[in-house]
């Protein structure tokens, strides 16, 4: 420990034992804290404790009937674990009784300050790091810490419940890595006496009638099997296992959750999959569970690797039952193959889904949401029974808005309680837009385009749900097949994209904003992928969308114009913007669409619709956009001076990199050197880089650049860095003696921007040569800055003596010119 801590440290300890003085704040601890345990990794603890004696005052003294503060005594609980983590500290602290009076009955468990939970959990946390090395076991089973630990499992603070059967998982490993001597190996029943105790009390609680009991074995039982891998598990295991077949054999089956995380726990264990045990127990609980319980189990056996077929086939029928009774709830006679048909669990599946609407929305929200994710696993069922699932997705959403035929009573049954149900329709939507990653026949992708055009078209379909129907269009669209030696739409995307356009015009101009905003994003998704399409443009073009899209612009809702801006820059980035109306003044030249995005970033009040420009104006610079080509010196001119204004950090730093791709045009992109090359890295040609600087001075370039360098908000400084850093390695690389010998005075230049390093920004950089630009970049250590720039906000150094400095200043025990606070 640095001498200078040392000297602070009694004085420290002094304060936070004298319940009369203010307590440092909880951070101010755990900073404490952070530091005691650096100085144990990295040596002797006891050498510590014997060098500063207050350390061991202070937990002596925090034991006196006295109204000290929890998190004082939560602290030094800690702190003694953390000492006590190393055996010889271990066996100086026994030595004082000081261990069995901080954790056992005598300590804090008899006194007031237990009924707040940050001491509880601070004697759990003290305990885990205490409990390192078999000496540790007989103190925990004579100091009654593991009784205490189990009643602390149904603790009020859920922290606290979580943390305590954490550590019975951590007592319960030590101790079975460490066996008495004499034993031929790690079982359950001879391990010492704290795991015997630990397996006892796992054993009653399965028993248990109680609920709350019976979850908290299962959850230590899951975090057991799922961290400890060592020999005695499957010991473990094979005594506790008949007792969880027991749980099986009730109705309802307890605990069900617990049981199936279990369960999937004892699966994936190394030393367990390997038996025929477990796969045996899954299969039984699948059959025993309800639908609603059985699915997230279904899905879990479903992503084990090495899960035999016949349960991977069992599982598959979980969750595919809902859909298949859907299905035959619509359609008379046979179904599609590939889905259950007049399965055992088929009227268990019926009578949830006639139960209640909170059931049966219930489980087929559950169903849909497993077989979204299953089909994105490579342990996804083959066959994949697509159609089946085609049609019956269609199904349940017909059967939500109302346009389905029930076939049988169950179908009556599904219109009454699916029409108008939210939860299902978006549920729906999401699993049909992940089938589409898919191929399918055209007569059920022809179903699949009616009913989202439905859903698109209904009156009372939801924002989210339409949002979603867009996405799910989008996902069908996309994966529309191509016709041979072309790339363009085949004709079915073709017919609905021509009936998509219509309801996209309407839903442009919906009062509800949501709408709108869904409407622009599926606008720009569809322009971004076929802009350049003849089929797309066609129908695009006799719509009255690019018009609408273009109206945005003036939204009164932020997020709205920020979709708009977004849209109508990828439209006219095709060539498919509509020019502005104006049939009031047709002799008044109407703005163009890059002076009404101008005009939107230096007015517009949010942040949104100004960021959205800048990314617009970004892309357009970067693809040669036409109204850009005409006079990319003035559209830079024009945009950095707006974006040097602005307010928004993001929108700065956006110009930023404009600027940059600006400066790669004319000079080409940064190189990447391969450090083994031999050759060195090509330089830009002297005139041509003279002529680069001309131009970045004309617009201005270097006072937007050196003012962002030292931005408040570091993005944007470190953005400047990067920019200037590129420019400077290319100068340096062309650099000529003569040039060298003929460099201009720039103490003007230096003396303003340490005026702006100062946060004196009022002073303009005043007009730039080339020449002052490349001689300013070589003088600034710009790679020191960016070092600076790329370290966490917190850099500046806190060292240990600032930290106990700051503690004791706030008490008063300093003078204030001994603080270093922070």
């Amino acid at each position: 420990m640095d001498p200078e801590c040392s000297r602070l440290l009694p004085a420290l300890c002094a304060v936070l034992a004298d319940p009369r003085q203010p307590v440092a704040d909880d951070t101010c601890l755990e900073k404490l804290l952070d530091w005691f345990k650096t100085i144990t990794e990295a040596g002797s603890s006891l050498l510590v404790l014997q060098e500063n004696p207050c350390l061991v005052e202070l937990l002596f003294h925090v034991l006196k009937p006295q109204d000290l503060s929890p998190r004082v005594l939560s602290f030094s609980l800690r702190l003694a674990g953390m000492f006590a983590a190393q055996e010889d500290c271990f066996q100086y602290l026994q030595q004082g009784e000081l261990l069995p009076r901080l954790f056992g009955e005598a300590g804090p468990l008899g006194g007031a300050a237990w009924t707040a939970p940050t001491v509880r959990s601070g004697w759990i946390q003290g305990l885990r790091s205490l409990a390192q090395h078999p000496r540790a076991l007989p103190f925990l089973a004579d100091c009654g810490a593991v009784d205490t630990i189990f009643s602390l499992q149904g603790d009020s603070s859920l922290f606290v419940a979580s943390a305590a059967g954490q550590l019975l998982v951590h007592i319960l490993d030590l101790a079975m890595r460490a066996p008495p001597r004499g034993h031929p190996g790690p079982q359950a029943c001879d391990g010492p006496a704290c795991a015997q105790k630990i397996v006892c009390h796992l054993e009653d609680s399965l028993r248990a009638a109680a609920a709350p009991q019976l979850t908290q074995a299962l959850n230590v039982l899951t975090t057991t099997f799922g961290h400890c891998h060592g020999l005695w598990t499957p010991g473990l295991w094979g005594r506790l296992s008949p007792l969880v077949g027991h749980l099986l054999e009730k109705d309802p089956v307890p605990a069900s959750h617990a049981l199936v995380d279990l369960l999937l726990s004892v699966a994936r264990s190394p030393v367990l999959s390997s038996e025929s045990g477990p796969w045996e127990t899954l299969a039984l609980t699948l059959s025993r569970l309800s639908p609603m319980q059985a699915g997230p189990l279904a899905l879990g056996i479903l992503k084990l690797q090495d899960c035999p077929q016949a349960l991977r086939t069992q599982a598959s029928g979980v969750l595919l039952q809902p859909l298949a009774c859907v299905l035959k709830a619509a359609v008379q006679g046979p179904g599609r193959p590939g889905l259950p048909d007049g399965a055992a669990g088929d009227s268990v599946t019926v009578d949830t889904l006639f139960s209640s609407k909170s059931a049966c929305v219930g489980l087929l929200c559950c169903a849909l949401a497993h077989l979204e994710l299953l089909q994105l696993l490579p342990q996804c069922p083959s066959p994949w029974p697509q159609e089946a699932l085609l049609e019956a997705v269609v199904t349940v959403l017909r059967f939500c808005n109302g346009s389905a035929v029930p076939a049988s009573d169950l179908g009556g049954h599904l219109c009454a309680t699916l029409v108008g149900c939210v939860r299902v329709q978006r549920a729906a939507l999401d699993f049909l837009g992940t089938l589409s990653q898919r191929a399918g026949p055209q007569e059920l992708v022809t179903q699949v385009s009616a009913v989202l055009l439905e859903y698109l078209s209904g009156p009372d379909s939801s924002p989210t749900v339409l949002k979603k129907a867009f996405q799910a269009s989008l996902g069908w669209l996309l994966s529309s097949p191509k016709t041979p030696g072309c790339c363009d739409l085949d004709p079915h995307a073709q017919q609905f994209l021509r009936e998509l356009l219509p309801v996209l015009q309407k839903r442009l101009c919906s009062p509800c904003w949501e709408v709108r905003d869904s409407g622009l994003e599926f606008l720009t998704q569809m322009a971004r992928h076929w802009g350049g399409q003849a089929a797309f443009r066609q129908v695009l073009l006799a719509s009255e969308v690019p018009r609408l899209t273009r109206q945005l612009l003036q939204d009164p809702e932020s997020y709205v114009r920020a979709s708009a801006v977004t849209a109508t820059g990828q439209l006219s980035s095709w060539g498919l913007h509509a020019a502005p109306a104006g049939p009031e003044q047709p002799g008044v030249q109407q703005k163009s669409l890059l002076s009404e995005l101008l005009h939107v970033l230096a007015t517009d009040s949010e942040g949104f619709p100004r960021r959205a420009v800048m990314q617009v104006f970004t892309e357009w610079l970067r693809g040669g956009h036409a109204d850009v080509a005409e006079d990319p010196e003035q559209f830079v001119a024009g945009v950095l001076q707006a974006a040097s204004r602005d307010l928004d950090w993001e929108v700065r730093a956006q110009g930023l990199e404009l600027a940059l791709v600006f400066l790669e045009q004319l000079l080409g992109p940064p190189g990447v050197r391969c450090p083994y090359a031999v050759a060195l890295p090509k330089a830009a040609p002297p005139g041509t880089l003279a002529q680069a600087l001309q131009a970045l001075c004309r617009v201005q370039l270097f006072e937007f650049a050196f003012r962002a360098l030292f931005d408040c908000d570091r993005p944007v400084a470190q953005k400047s860095c990067d920019l200037l850093l590129f420019l400077k390695a290319k100068a340096t690389s062309c650099g000529t003696p003569q040039e060298e010998r003929d460099s201009p005075d720039v103490s003007s230049v230096e003396a303003t921007l340490q005026k702006w390093q100062a946060g004196e920004h009022g002073h303009p950089l005043g007009d730039l040569e080339p020449a002052a630009v490349v001689a300013v970049l070589r003088s600034m250590d710009l790679e020191g800055l960016q070092d600076t720039l790329a370290e966490s906000s917190d850099h500046v150094e806190r060292s240990p003596q600032s930290l106990l400095q700051d503690m004791l200043a706030t008490v008063g025990v300093l003078g204030e010119n001994e603080a270093d606070c922070y």
